[in-house]
């Protein structure tokens, strides 16, 4: 077809209607979709073509229309989510099975995944698995691990949903439908179409001086609104998340500290700020270190902190150096990875607002309550007067708990008075946002001549880069957790944090027990040959069991559960080792192996108050609202919770609205990040719902066993075939009944030698790699995952299952292939992260001990998934080929060479 449009402007037909919008003709066509067009279901994460989120038909073939120029749409078809999911027969299946399967969780990826879909499914050629992911493949997701999202498209499909139930039932997400009806908004989805625009100035060097031109006259030059520089920062120009360790500025002073740290940011029209001449500054590089062994060198990135050692971690028990000297075997190791970035889709992005005294943000963020008491300590205004109005977050692994975008747009928005806008590009998203925490850890562990392990010594140094943000909680978790679940009599483990003048690291899925597991997972294995034992019979003689005391001191009567997840493992790890030795036999180039490793986790806060609040209420006309402030990143904490509430209230989840995460109308629910949200969020809900339950049941004068109808005006209690009818006044507030409570799990701090409670709650994990090793090549093939998490209770189990599989997917990048590097790595094409043609089949095992603390005996999840991955993986490597690989990732060419080195290559 051919549309006529006026010059400068495009015309198309969009979603069934004939559209015209001004451009230019080399536009990107994902921004004029989405700012002249409106169809914000098309997102940007990338604008490269490297991840696909911003798919979308034209004339019925999928394109990224981030690559794709807006004068190609001339005239033509094109073809969106949100369009085909309300027009379309088989998008609006695809939707239904995207829902049935969870295969949406944070929701970035899934507009180019089911517009990429719908594609496949209009050809009605047979689908199998590999179509699915060759049609798919250009699109990158984050947090599913992609099998739910193959699964959803094999079964598009009508079939029922789910969509009531209490804990254990795996109803469909909650806030499911927006996300695959293409509805759902993120951080620079909901910006005013009028808002300013906010660029930050940033410095091209890993550390420098700086001094600034003119700038009022560069600004009276090019048109800006405002440039901003530390000197306009009315309160304090330092943030963290640590108390005692706010030391990142918002805008660098006379120094900067890492690579594209900012030094000033202008704010002004979005055609103003897109074409600026250069920026009135100039640089004087220093000398910068990267590395740990190099800070000793360099001045003091921060007073107190001789030698560039942020803070330092112990725990130890006995004598760990006696006892291995005595013991029968010792084997030890160095050990170490890189900086892994987060790389979810949803670049960073806020907007802000001055309404009066009070500013307003709206942002992809994982503490909203953090952000607001961060922001008022920048704008020097009491937390009260600053509002944080949390959208769809688009990915966050850890990284969205630290500020980025929100200071810019709020001061820029409490200056000028006018809606301002900031969204990160990939470049400044993967060169200035948080990492997980480089390591070089050494680790000795010993046994006895039975292989009881009798002691182990662990050394980690860990790169927090030129900022603290979660440093202090990685060096301090990572002692506790070094030993793995195992029974360990003798231990000391001292960690050191040392700043760098690189990107800052922080929390990412696992705040450092991963990296220690990578170790202590791999000599476990060694102490296991030297015994002669099974590699599993060794784990599962040596794990915790309740009642034990881990390497704090601290004894679990209940929920210690790894010793049932390797019994899981058991049947499939002597198919796997029989199958590999029969493959093995027949095969020289190409050797199969099959790697074991645990993990566990303390959900929470370690040795800290880390309460959460839930309010809930029932209006005069009859309408449960539930005031549920823990952000849902993906994990599905929207669903989880309210199943939970829900429960211990007694009404069905659809009886109840949710009041979704806004500092002005939720109470605190904590952050969502180490494993909590369920444990401790979930605890607060299970509380308020038992108490507006009680609250209820006294009014009707009825027992527990009463059953609650809520009716319009009313609530009806049935009880031994009798009904009665409670009328809801209307009350001094908004509800005629309300209940809220706070929950906050019982730990105790740590004593100088780390002894103590520092978690109520331990999650444990056992998984199972089975892979083939090109010993040409040196290139791993992963075959099959088997993962067994003790969850204490499923309270949903196919959004468990999503979480595992996610985490097994990142758990394979840390392993394979990630490793970012400042200034080489920084968009989506040089830094790889695993595509749907990565991640294998993962089979999921639930195991349900209960715990005495987690609602209804659930534990949190998140970060178990990832931790036993990488080191079941190397495990494998090591099986297949006998080579160990102590560097990650283990990159084919780190496997060569390791083979060339040990003789292992065929001849």
């Amino acid at each position: 077809m051919s549309l006529d449009a006026p010059l400068g402007h495009i015309g198309f037909t969009l979603n069934g209607a004939e559209v015209t919008v001004p451009a230019a003709a080399t536009a990107r066509l994902s921004e004029v979709l989405r700012d002249q067009a409106g169809a914000r279901d098309v997102k940007v994460g990338c604008n490269a073509g490297d991840c696909g989120a911003c798919t979308v038909l034209l004339d019925g073939a999928p394109v990224c229309a981030c690559i794709t120029a807006a004068g190609q749409a001339q005239g033509r078809v094109i073809e969106t989510q949100a369009g085909l999911v309300a027009r379309d027969a088989d998008a609006r299946r695809l939707a239904q099975a995207f829902q049935r399967h969870q295969a949406a969780q944070c929701g970035i990826c899934t507009p180019g995944m089911m517009v990429s879909a719908v594609a496949l499914l209009r050809e009605r050629a047979p689908l199998d698995e590999a179509a699915v992911a060759d049609a798919l493949g250009g699109v990158l997701c984050r947090c599913t691990g992609y099998r739910k999202i193959i699964a959803a498209v094999l079964d598009a499909s009508d079939a029922p949903l789910l969509t009531e139930g209490w804990v254990g039932a795996s109803i469909a997400r909650l806030d499911g439908w927006p996300k695959v009806a293409g509805t759902e908004r993120f951080g620079d989805d909901v910006a005013p179409g009028d808002a300013l625009v906010v660029k930050a100035i940033r410095a091209p060097h890993h550390r420098a001086a700086f001094t600034f031109g003119d700038l009022e006259a560069y600004r009276r030059q090019t048109g800006l609104d405002l440039i901003l520089t530390a000197a306009d920062i009315p309160g304090r120009n330092a943030f963290g998340v640590i108390p005692g360790f706010e030391d990142q500025p918002v805008l660098a002073e006379t120094e900067t500290r890492f690579r594209l740290e900012a030094v000033a940011a202008v704010v002004g029209r979005a055609e103003i700020v897109a074409n600026l001449p250069p920026f009135p500054v100039s640089y004087t590089e220093l000398p910068a270190a990267l590395i740990p062994s190099e800070a000793g060198a360099v001045a003091d990135l921060h007073p107190g902190r001789e030698g560039n050692v942020m803070c330092r971690g112990h725990v130890s028990r006995g004598d760990a150096v006696a006892a291995l000297a005595q013991s029968a075997h010792v084997v030890e190791g160095h050990f170490s990875t890189g900086f892994i970035e987060h790389g979810y889709i949803e670049p960073e992005a806020a907007s802000a607002r001055r309404i009066g005294d009070r500013i307003e943000v709206s942002c992809c963020t994982q503490a909203p309550y953090m952000n607001r008491d961060g922001l008022a300590g920048i704008l020097g205004l009491a937390p009260e007067a600053v509002r944080i109005l949390p959208t769809a977050v688009g990915g966050g692994f850890g990284s969205k708990l630290d500020l980025t975008a929100q200071p810019f747009v709020a001061l820029a928005a409490w200056r000028l008075g006018r809606p301002v806008r900031m969204a990160y590009s990939r470049v400044e998203s993967i060169a200035t946002s948080t990492k997980r925490h480089p390591s070089e850890t050494y680790m000795q562990i010993g046994c006895d001549a039975a292989g009881r392990i009798t002691a182990a010594r662990f050394e980690g140094t860990f790169n927090t880069g030129a900022y603290a943000s979660w440093g202090p909680t990685v060096a301090n978790r990572v002692p506790i957790h070094a030993s793995g679940p195992y029974l360990t009599p003798s231990y000391q483990a001292d960690s050191a944090a040392i700043h760098t003048h690189t990107a800052p690291s922080g929390a990412f899925r696992g705040f450092g027990v991963p990296q220690s597991a990578v170790a202590q997972e791999q000599l476990y294995d060694l102490l296991a040959e030297r015994v002669g034992m099974d590699r599993l019979a060794f784990r599962r003689l040596n794990c915790l069991r309740n009642g034990d005391p881990t390497v704090t001191g601290q004894v679990f009567d209940t929920g210690m559960g790894i010793d049932a997840c390797l019994d899981a493992l058991a049947p499939h790890w002597d198919r796997a080792l029989a199958e590999a030795a029969a493959f093995n036999a027949t095969s020289t180039r190409v050797r199969r192996g099959v790697g074991i490793a645990s993990g566990w986790y303390g959900c929470g806060n370690t040795s800290m108050s880390n309460p959460s609040t839930i309010r809930a209420g029932i209006t005069a006309a009859g309408e449960i609202c539930l005031h549920q402030g823990a952000v849902d990143i993906g994990q599905g904490s929207n669903t989880v919770i309210l199943q939970i509430f829900a429960e211990a209230l007694g009404v069905p989840v659809s009886a109840i609205t949710r009041i979704g995460a806004d500092t002005d109308l939720t109470p605190d629910a904590g952050k969502t990040s180490a494993s909590r949200q369920t444990f401790v969020t979930g605890n607060a809900a299970r509380l308020c719902g038992a108490a507006l339950r009680a609250q209820i049941l006294r009014l009707g004068n009825v027992s527990d066993a009463a059953v609650i109808h809520v009716t319009p005006g009313a609530l009806e209690l049935s009880e031994g075939g009798a009904t009665r009818r409670i009328t809801l006044e209307p009350g001094a507030g908004p509800y005629a009944l309300e209940a809220s409570e706070t929950y906050d799990p019982p730990t105790t701090p740590l004593d100088a030698r780390g002894q103590g409670a520092p978690y109520a709650v331990f999650g444990t994990a056992a998984q199972m790699a089975e892979l083939e090793v090109d010993l040409d090549l040196g290139t791993v093939r992963l075959r099959h995952i088997t993962a067994a998490h003790d969850v204490g209770r499923a309270i949903n189990p196919l959004s468990a299952e999503g979480q595992i599989e996610g985490g097994v997917a990142q758990g394979l990048g840390l392993a394979l292939m990630e490793e970012f590097l400042p200034g080489r790595t920084e968009n989506l094409h040089d830094y790889l992260i695993p595509t749907m043609g990565d991640v294998p089949p993962v089979r999921s095992i639930l195991i349900e001990s209960g715990d005495a603390h987690g609602p209804y005996g659930a534990k949190g999840l998140g970060e178990h998934c990832l931790i036993p991955t990488a080191p079941a993986i190397l495990n494998a490597i090591a099986h297949a080929t006998g080579v160990r690989i102590h560097h990650l990732p283990a990159t084919p060419d780190r496997v060569r060479a390791a083979l060339l080195t040990a003789g292992k290559t065929p001849a």
